[in-house]
């Protein structure tokens, strides 16, 4: 279906998309692993199911299963920003946000990434960092 920075995604079924990822936003597996549990969590209607890993051309790949989001209208990164104020998180660049409270970083939250089917917003394609706070807490 489409290939960004980071991830191939491929059409499984009609319900749901595969997705292959280097993990190349992060310093270790270990790091992307934590960034799909804070998915998981804060998105559960668009959790990732761990499938297991790959390699192709000497890259190692994780294979994530995600639902497939069919889009009724364009993203409007305001309510993006908005929902996530109101979660919390404060928009320190671009489409980045941190919760500094939690000690969580998000970013990456284009229109693209963010989808909206019904009004309702969806998040596909995140990518959460963990700060020193989060561990202290």
């Amino acid at each position: 279906m489409s290939e960004g920075a980071e991830q191939k995604v491929y059409l499984k079924d009609t319900e749901n998309v595969l997705k292959l990822n280097d993990s190349i936003y992060y310093n270790t597996w270990k790091d992307y692993l934590y960034n799909l549990l804070l998915h998981n969590y804060f998105f559960p209607d668009t959790a990732y199911k761990l499938i297991g890993f790959t390699k192709d051309n000497h890259i190692v790949y994780a294979v994530v299963q995600q639902s497939y989001v069919a889009i009724t209208a364009n993203t409007d990164l305001n309510q993006v920003k908005e929902f996530l104020t109101l979660n919390g998180f404060e928009n320190n660049r671009n489409n980045d946000y941190i919760n500094p409270e939690l000690g969580i970083i998000l970013e990456d939250l284009h229109d693209e990434n963010v989808l909206t089917r019904n009004e309702v917003l969806y998040f596909i394609d995140t990518v959460f960092y963990l700060t020193e706070p989060f561990w202290i807490r």
